[in-house]
């Protein structure tokens, strides 16, 4: 392990906080919400967002410790380096990626001082070119063949290049531009580009496809089926389609694409969606105003993400450090991110990817294994649906799940009515306080099908709206957080090595399916052939 930094095993606080976790804070003890003070005294605010965590298994004495913890690791004077371009994503000995890791770069362009000014200057170079872009469709510059404009933008590409864009759109829909719609392509499964494509108008949309390296297989697949669209219907599709490319990749092509946007090796796919990844699809739909106000707000947290060290002022560090707290000393294995925000509905989905994809890894930075959990399961569904569906088990169940709670007082849409003398969204709100204070104090009683444990811990994370803002706010919370914890556990959170194993099996068995033999596929083929109802080349007719 890096001796520069102490960790989960080697910080003096990790022993401190291994004690409390003997007798954790009882929630259900009569007044431990009300008597004590704490309801007023655990909120963390940071940017838009307040967090209170009352109902977390916490007390003075731990949140003492997680402080310890913070400054025995360093924790955010690592996250200024990283934003200040040190090498992170490696592992000491080993091959790996050795890179920058400067996502954070990609918002840190307002200002005259940047954390990583060549990285925030290229930023700024590419949100001018998308500014001169957008501005060129806006004033009818750009054009579809017979004049019109383009009405519509559908994103081809997948994990990273999907999972954050698409939620961050579904987020934001009220925010767009009147008369223009997104639309989304990832799945290889042809099923998903035939629904997509059977619902727009070719002549009138644009084709962004997202690709760093401009080989994803599953992308180029559906770049390939969505031009022979295009031509089958007359349309040029070099009039037609967006790159958002690594410079210099095979998509980074003038003659096949319209314009070409650039990704960078230092931002993983999962940290992308403040980037061209994300910026040109916003863009497009919300206008470069409003993606600035995103951006904004993705960069109001950093900047208090580095700077600020207390726990208590740094909802970031302390929504990390809480979670450490519920996995590593409380032992619980998953985290459910539940917004109460039917608008939300894909975020859990990108913070799954985000989260386990980041810090689901089991060797430290220098290549030793680790002996303690490392990243949790990330999973969660909008409220209220999601009480009519899993709540039965947070409340009542043996496996105690950790809850983040995301809420906002005001809708969207001001689209609301009065229905029992309380509006829509004064219910909803009702809902997420109830199911926070229901799942700490419990409730006892006679009949035990009627009792409820209690001291399941969760937090609940406030905004006063979900504006392109707070989506950027919230975006970077969940970013800080996942860093952090990384940080704590001492891994490399930027790396995914664990899902190239599977592509390269992939691509053995799509040769078995040509009928080109591999000397050492015996497994794979035998698996094939199972798959098939005894021979593959059913599949491949």
């Amino acid at each position: 392990m890096d001796p520069k930094y102490k960790n989960l095993t080697t910080a003096e606080a990790a022993e401190s906080l291994s004690r409390l976790a003997g007798q954790p804070y009882d929630l259900t003890a009569s007044g431990a919400l009300t008597e004590t003070g704490r309801i007023e005294r655990y909120i963390c605010e940071t940017g838009p967002f307040r967090m209170l965590y009352a109902t977390q298994r916490v007390d003075d004495d731990v949140l003492n410790a997680l402080q310890a913890l913070a400054d025995q690791c360093a924790l955010t004077a690592q996250f200024k380096e990283m934003r200040s371009g040190a090498v992170m994503n490696r592992i000491q000995g080993f091959e790996s990626e050795e890179r920058q890791v400067l996502h954070t770069a990609t918002r840190d362009v307002f200002g005259d001082t940047a954390a990583a000014p060549a990285e925030s200057a290229r930023a700024r170079d590419e949100l001018a070119k998308l500014k001169e872009f957008l501005t060129d469709l806006e004033n009818g510059k750009i054009t579809n063949a017979e004049g019109e404009s383009f009405t519509t933008l559908v994103n081809v590409g997948i994990g990273g290049s999907d999972l954050g864009p698409r939620s961050i759109y579904e987020a934001l829909k009220p925010f767009g531009i009147s008369g223009r719609s997104v639309h989304f392509i990832a799945n290889v499964d042809p099923d998903d580009a035939a629904d997509v494509l059977s619902r727009v108008d070719l002549s009138r949309t644009l084709i962004n496809i997202v690709s760093k390296s401009g080989t994803t297989l599953e992308t180029l697949t559906n770049e390939r089926l969505v031009i022979e669209q295009l031509r089958a219907a007359g349309i040029d599709p070099a009039k037609h389609c967006l790159a958002v490319t690594g410079e210099g990749s095979p998509m980074d092509d003038p003659d096949k694409y319209l314009r070409s946007f650039y990704m960078f090796d230092y931002i993983g796919g999962r940290y992308s969606s403040t980037s061209m990844v994300g910026s040109v699809m916003l863009g497009f739909y919300l206008g470069y105003d409003q993606l600035l106000e995103f951006l904004k707000g993705a960069n109001e947290v950093d900047q208090a993400a580095e700077t600020i060290p207390d726990i208590r002022s740094n909802l970031p560090l302390l929504l990390a450090l809480i979670g450490v707290w519920n996995h590593n000393y409380l032992d619980r294995s998953t985290v459910a991110v539940l917004p109460y925000s039917q608008a939300l509905h894909r975020f859990p989905a990108h913070l799954q990817q985000c989260d386990m994809e980041s810090n689901g890894k089991s060797i430290h930075r220098d290549g030793s294994q680790v002996k303690i959990k490392t990243g949790p399961i990330v999973w969660g569904e909008p409220g209220t649906n999601g009480q009519h569906a899993f709540y039965q088990l947070l409340h009542q169940g043996t496996e105690i799940v950790p809850v983040e709670f995301i809420g906002f007082i005001k809708n969207q849409r001001n689209l609301d009515l009065i229905v029992e003398d309380t509006t829509s969204q004064q219910k909803l709100f009702a809902n997420l306080l109830a199911q926070s204070i229901a799942m700490a104090v419990g409730r006892l009683h006679e009949n035990p099908n009627k009792k409820f444990e209690g001291n399941r811990p969760s937090s609940l994370l406030l905004a006063d709206k979900l504006t392109p803002h707070t989506m950027g706010a919230l975006l970077a919370i969940y970013e800080a957080k996942i860093v952090y914890q990384g940080f704590l556990w001492d891994i490399n959170s930027f790396d995914q090595e664990g899902v190239q194993l599977g592509k390269v099996l992939a691509t053995r068995i799509l040769k078995l399916i040509k009928g080109m033999g591999v000397e050492d596929n015996e497994l794979e083929n035998r698996f094939l052939k199972v798959a098939g109802n005894g021979s593959s080349s059913r599949i491949a007719r």
